[in-house]
């Protein structure tokens, strides 16, 4: 799968993080880039020294990290000249990881998490309406013209990918680092209702409402459809939720 995210996707995965004594912080933010699909099947991590840097850790929490998910069969590493730690692509051990955040999180803690997450992107999308220029509107909508919302895997990915270039268009450097902070921390939760089929039209849909609104210049109606596309997302998480207790798995409908 060719990715279509810009480098804003890239840029929330490699983020400085907040606790930085934890190889497990480094663990979950790798994870939840690898399942999300900003980081591609067979594609080599940056080195151990570029990740210290880039996360602002020690290099042996970057090692103890890297260990994590290597036990967790989601990078192997490779000795040599072209060596280096390298993504695998496991798509149940992705849904094994999904289900136990699940299973560890609360229902009100979920519910939260969209509705800060649905205020955030409204923020960003009204701020966008205001500020962006028609030329920045105009590429936005070409960006999405172009997003594959086809496969779960796919539309995880692109979704991802349209709230981090709907961040840039909003101007605030405020918003763009916290946009990039929550898709880091709760984007592959939140898009797991991307699974289906009728949902990922309704993303896709309720992303074209928001680039419309957008390229019309209306704040209002940006902000009501950035908050009504992540309610939508939002429900569909806390119905992954109640399945995931009932003992099924998150993709059963």
């Amino acid at each position: 799968m060719e990715s279509r995210v810009g480098p804003g996707a890239r840029e929330a995965v490699f983020a400085q993080l907040a606790d930085a004594g934890r190889a497990e912080q480094v663990a979950q933010r790798l994870t939840d880039g690898i399942v999300l699909g900003v980081l591609d099947p067979g594609e080599r991590l940056p080195s151990e020294p570029e990740l210290a840097r880039r996360f602002g850790v020690a290099l042996i929490t970057v090692r103890e990290g890297l260990g994590i998910l290597r036990e967790a069969g989601l990078v192997e590493t490779r000795r040599g000249r072209e060596g280096g730690s390298f993504v695998v692509h496991d798509d149940a051990e992705h849904r094994t990881i999904l289900t136990a955040r699940l299973r560890a999180l609360a229902q009100v803690e979920l519910s939260d998490m969209a509705v800060y997450f649905g205020a955030i992107l409204a923020g960003i999308a009204e701020r966008a309406a205001e500020r962006a220029s028609d030329a920045d509107a105009t590429r936005l909508a070409g960006w999405l013209d172009a997003a594959d919302f086809g496969t779960a895997a796919a539309a995880r990915t692109n979704a991802g990918g349209f709230f981090l270039e709907l961040a840039v268009l909003s101007q605030s450097a405020r918003l763009v680092r916290e946009q990039i902070r929550l898709q880091a921390e709760f984007g592959p939760l939140l898009l797991l209702g991307l699974d289906d089929e009728h949902e990922r039209a309704d993303a896709s849909a309720g992303a074209r409402r928001i680039v419309r609104a957008v390229s019309g210049h209306r704040p209002a109606k940006a902000r009501e459809a950035a908050g009504a596309l992540v309610a939508s997302l939002g429900a569909q998480l806390l119905a992954a939720k109640a399945r995931v207790e009932r003992g099924g798995g998150i993709d059963e409908h």
